[in-house]
């Protein structure tokens, strides 16, 4: 398997998320999150939060738009039909309520070969509307080779 290494190192351009109470709820009632401040105002208000709170791993929410698009580009050579996830990890900042703007940008942080397989790994960094860092995540991909 060769792979194009001219995406690495590559930032994408930023994107923003509006957080809001309604998909926090959702996300939370998909995902089995029962603590109530994530899908009771009053709830949130009275552990001291001026909204609802999104549940950690609502990074995957607000980050799905910058992640897509770096996976979708060309340059990174991502052949879909071959591709399994290979991971996240993340490291969280400040709570993430609704009613915030979250702009992520993602960038190509690794692209190697294993075992005949590639590995892409995109890091992306979260920030509020304070420019306070609330997320960062590593994101591998794997793609098998065509047989």
């Amino acid at each position: 398997m060769a792979l194009d290494l001219q995406a690495l190192g590559h930032a994408f351009e930023p994107h923003t998320y509006a957080v809001g109470r309604e998909k926090i709820r959702e996300f939370a009632r998909a995902v089995g999150e029962t603590d109530p401040v994530h899908l009771d105002l009053d709830a949130a208000a009275a552990a001291g939060h001026p909204d609802l709170v999104a549940p950690p791993m609502f990074v995957v929410v607000y980050c799905s738009s910058a992640i897509e698009q770096a996976l979708r580009d060309p340059a990174v050579g991502i052949d879909f039909a071959m591709l399994v996830h290979g991971g996240q990890e993340f490291e969280w900042g400040p709570l993430v309520l609704a009613g915030e703007q979250i702009t992520t940008q993602v960038t190509v942080a690794d692209i190697h070969e294993r075992l005949g397989m590639g590995f892409y790994v995109l890091a992306s960094r979260s920030t509020n509307q304070r420019g306070e860092l609330v997320s960062s995540g590593t994101w591998t991909q794997i793609v098998r080779p065509r047989a």
